[in-house]
């Protein structure tokens, strides 16, 4: 992808956060009644990364993170034919690995960026969203890990 500006990189995460929160709120509806509740929290929270881009975006700070998150590495031991391609009647398990997917993907989206970015509020930027994305991935994982493993 190319940018030409700080706004225009601005502008895609944004939407990318924008996208996020209707992807979720499409999985709350497409899942079991008593998991509606888990992806509409997770649609609130990308909310809430929007709001913080838009604050750097208005010329607010952020200051460095710190903290590593686990990766319990779920999403890469399933198999490749785990793919989902029908969206309508998800499955729990389904619409796990579908959210880990999304989640490690923006994760891998936002370190790439922060590694481009000279300017260091930036580049804070792009490293918090991306541990937030990869705090989802990990709350997404544990919940698969619990199921399947409960199942058993």
């Amino acid at each position: 992808m190319n940018f030409n500006s700080v706004d225009d990189i601005l502008d895609f995460a944004i939407k990318n956060e924008e996208e996020a929160y209707k992807f979720y709120l499409a999985l709350a509806e497409k899942t079991k009644p008593s998991l509606k509740s888990t992806f509409e929290d997770f649609a609130r929270e990308e909310l809430k990364h929007k709001e913080m881009i838009l604050k750097v975006k208005a010329g607010g700070e952020l200051k460095p993170i710190e903290d590593k998150i686990m990766d319990l590495k779920i999403l890469e031991s399933l198999k490749r034919e785990d793919k989902i391609e029908n969206y309508s009647d998800l499955e729990y398990e389904d619409a796990l690995k579908i959210a880990m997917k999304r989640e490690k993907e923006t994760f891998l989206f936002y370190t790439k960026l922060a590694d481009k970015m000279e300017n260091d509020n930036l580049r804070n930027l792009f490293l918090r969203l991306a541990q937030e994305e990869a705090k989802h991935k990990l709350r997404f994982e544990i919940a698969y890990d619990e199921y399947i493993y409960g199942e058993n």
